[in-house]
């Protein structure tokens, strides 16, 4: 039976959850494309105000592409198509250009593709009982699109650990805090807990806001300082007309809850 993705909207939270218990929440084509499908569908939905990433039980978070359709053959047809068209580009947020805030919850074991979410998240938190590592070269396969990502967010010496240790040697939860793989760590059974209550707080805020900030510091990567600052200015620009901009201030010195207007996904 293929692996499946939950989808849950409550309080404007939504809860995305890899649920592939036969190869530890590893992702297939159809789990690919149906998480493609969802944040399309995020991006598009002005109650959707944050989200939340997690693997189905209490093993494994995710443990990157189902080795089933590696034996396969597949990887190597999905190798020689573009990157954006391949499937494990597909699978977050920031691949699909979806500008609500996200939160990933590594719920246990994180390994090789599952990284991709890792390495995409704005906000990682970590059951106690989580670990990291990537088996890509001790499985024959080269670690670059996960590996390239957690360049931008951990020391390098960590990445090519990760690189080139393999299972031999996994990155628990208190190690990846320590080098900065996540934010946070709680007791397992306190996981969901934490991110709901930290999607709680992120929801209080402007939801354009968010979504503009979100889309300038991410892009902001992807240049040098100056050329990064005058592409985040663009969206300090596209914000300056918006309502939210006046109900902040009025909302604070009149001493109630701000009413903001939805975030669309044209307004970024």
């Amino acid at each position: 039976m293929p692996g499946a993705v939950h989808y849950e909207l409550v309080d404007h939270v939504a809860t995305i959850t890899l649920d592939n218990p036969k190869a530890r929440n590893a992702f297939d084509y159809e789990m690919s494309q149906e998480l493609r499908r969802i944040w399309k569908q995020i991006g598009a939905d002005p109650e959707v105000r944050c989200a939340i990433v997690t693997g189905a039980g209490d093993k494994a978070f995710c443990t990157g592409w189902d080795i089933s359709s590696t034996a396969s053959g597949d990887s190597q047809k999905f190798a020689k198509i573009a990157r954006r068209d391949a499937p494990y580009s597909q699978i977050t947020a920031l691949q699909n250009r979806c500008w609500t805030p996200v939160i990933t919850a590594v719920n246990g074991m994180c390994n090789g593709g599952g990284l991709h979410f890792i390495a995409d998240t704005d906000i990682t938190i970590a059951a106690d009982t989580a670990t990291f590592f990537d088996t890509h070269c001790q499985n024959g396969l080269a670690a670059v699109l996960e590996m390239v990502g957690l360049a931008r967010r951990i020391p390098l010496d960590w990445v090519f650990r990760l690189t080139y240790l393999g299972s031999a040697e996994r990155v628990s939860a208190e190690q990846a805090l320590s080098i900065g793989l996540v934010g946070e760590v709680v007791p397992a059974a306190k996981l969901m807990d934490r991110a709901r209550e930290l999607a709680e707080i992120i929801c209080r805020a402007s939801p354009t806001a968010l979504a503009r900030s979100k889309r300038a510091i991410w892009e902001s990567l992807d240049h040098g300082l100056e050329p990064g600052l005058d592409a985040a200015y663009r969206q300090l620009e596209l914000h300056a007309d918006h309502p939210d901009q006046i109900e902040g201030p009025t909302a604070f010195f009149e001493k109630r809850a701000p009413r903001w207007q939805p975030f669309r996904g044209d307004d970024a």
